[in-house]
């Protein structure tokens, strides 16, 4: 019998001055400091803090899922 599961989403914002790749990462790896079982990650916006015609800091918004366990 298969064991069944249920997951909770939450929603973070990363920030990178570098890329969204490496902003929606920082949000991934602050996250699995205190969640445990990760499972997917959505991206829901992109968006960029400009400087004049100059990107200064990638953002990204992301829906994060993980299996939800009752303590």
């Amino acid at each position: 019998m298969s064991e069944e599961s249920v997951y909770k989403f939450i929603e973070l914002v990363g920030v990178s001055g570098k890329s969204w790749e490496h902003a929606m990462q920082n949000a991934i790896q602050k996250a699995s400091e205190s969640l445990r079982d990760l499972r997917i990650a959505e991206v829901i916006r992109q968006d960029a803090r400009l400087d004049g015609n100059k990107i200064i800091e990638y953002r990204v918004r992301i829906k994060l899922s993980f299996k939800y366990e009752k303590e």
